[in-house]
C-alpha cells in the first residue's frame, strides 16, 4: 500500500536470497537457555501478528463492511467482489485474491515471509468468519476515518510482525523489475484502477469516501512503522565542529561521525580549506534541541537535515514499538 511497506519488503528480498532460503531454526540443548533473544523475537512477531489480525478484522467488519465501503489493493478487490457475492464470502474471498501474491512471495522474498504472510491472511479470514464486531457509528465520515485507521493499524503490525494482510505490494516488487515503472507508480495505478471500478459498480460518493479510507489507513501504516519519532540525519558543517560533536555526544547523549570534507565556496574568494563535517542521527523530537544547541556554539553553522527510515546499531534513542 505504501512506501514504508515497500521499503520494507525491499529489504526482505535482498537479506534472504530466494535460493538459499532456510527457517532459522530453533535453538537446541543449552543454546536454549543461552539464545533468549530468539525467542523474544519469536514471541513479539507473534504478538505483532495477532494484534495486526484483529486490528483488521474490526476495521472491515466494524466500519467498512457493513456500510459498503472499500481500501485499496487485495483487500479493496475482495471488497468489491462481496458486494456482488455477498459479505458472508469475505473471509474466502481474502485467501483467495491473496494466494497468487502469496506464491508471488515465496519466489520474489522468500519462503519463511511466505509462511507468515499465509498464515496472517488464514488467521484474519478466520476471525472474520468466527467474531462478531459491533458497528460502532453510523456517520460515514467517521467510518472512513477509523475504518481506514484499524485497517491501517493492523496492516502495519502485520509487517513488523514479519507478514502482510495485503499482497499488492509483492504483486508491485514484481512489476516495477519486469517494467520502467517504480514501485509507488505500479501501487498508485492499481489503486486507481481499484476505486475507478468501485465508483462505477457502486456510486462515486462511496468511491471518495473509500479514498478517504485508504488514506487514513495510509498515514496509520506510516505511524505503526515509523512509530512516533521518525529518525533524522543531521549533517553540519562548522568551524567549530569539536565543539558540537562533543555536545552531541556529551549533552544529547547521542553518537556522532566526523569526517574531513573541504568548503566549496567562499564570500572572500579564498581557497577552499579543509574542515571537520559532522554527522548525527537523532528522531524528530530532539531536532528542536539539537538546532538550539548548535546555534549556541555557531550561528554560522551549515546544517542539511533528511529522514532516516530505519538504523541499527550505534548511540541513538529506540523509538517505541523498536
Amino acid at each position: 500500500m505504501l512506501i514504508p511497506q515497500l521499503i520494507m519488503l525491499d529489504k526482505l528480498r535482498h537479506k534472504q536470497p530466494p535460493v538459499r532460503r532456510r527457517f532459522r531454526r530453533p535453538p537446541t540443548g543449552l543454546n536454549v537457555l543461552r539464545d533468549g533473544r530468539w525467542w523474544r523475537q519469536q514471541v513479539m512477531s507473534v504478538l505483532f501478528l495477532v494484534a495486526g489480525i484483529f486490528s483488521a478484522a474490526l476495521g472491515l467488519k466494524g466500519f467498512l463492511l457493513p456500510n459498503g465501503f472499500i481500501d485499496g489493493g487485495v483487500t479493496g478487490i475482495s471488497l468489491l467482489l462481496t458486494q456482488a457475492l455477498g459479505q458472508q464470502y469475505l473471509a474466502l474471498l481474502i485467501v483467495l485474491v491473496n494466494v497468487p501474491f502469496i506464491v508471488l512471495g515465496y519466489y520474489q522474498i522468500g519462503r519463511g515471509f511466505a509462511l507468515k504472510t499465509l498464515l496472517s491472511i488464514l488467521g484474519l479470514a478466520l476471525v472474520l468468519l468466527v467474531v462478531t464486531f459491533p458497528i460502532l457509528t453510523q456517520d460515514k465520515l467517521l467510518i472512513s476515518v477509523f475504518g481506514g485507521f484499524f485497517l491501517g493499524a493492523g496492516i502495519g503490525l502485520a509487517m513488523r510482525g514479519g507478514g502482510v494482510l495485503d499482497g499488492t505490494e509483492i504483486l508491485a516488487v514484481f512489476l516495477s523489475k519486469k517494467t520502467s515503472l517504480t514501485l509507488s507508480d505500479v501501487i498508485l495505478l492499481l489503486n486507481i484502477l481499484i476505486f475507478a471500478v468501485a465508483a462505477y459498480v457502486l456510486t462515486v460518493e462511496t468511491a471518495l469516501y473509500s479514498i478517504l479510507a485508504y488514506l487514513s489507513a495510509a498515514k496509520t501504516i506510516d505511524f505503526v512503522i515509523d512509530g512516533i519519532e521518525e529518525y533524522t540525519g543531521v549533517t553540519i558543517v562548522s568551524g567549530r565542529s569539536d565543539a558540537i560533536r562533543r555536545m552531541i555526544t556529551e549533552q544529547l547523549g547521542r553518537g556522532a561521525t566526523v569526517y574531513t570534507g573541504k568548503r566549496g565556496y567562499d564570500s572572500r574568494g579564498a581557497l577552499p580549506q579543509d574542515i571537520d563535517i559532522v554527522f548525527t542521527v537523532i528522531t524528530r523530537l530532539e531536532l528542536g534541541r539539537l538546532t538550539a544547541e548548535v546555534d549556541k556554539i555557531d550561528r554560522q553553522a551549515f546544517m542539511v537535515m533528511h529522514s532516516v527510515k530505519e538504523t541499527r546499531g550505534g548511540v541513538i534513542k529506540k523509538r517505541p514499538l523498536h
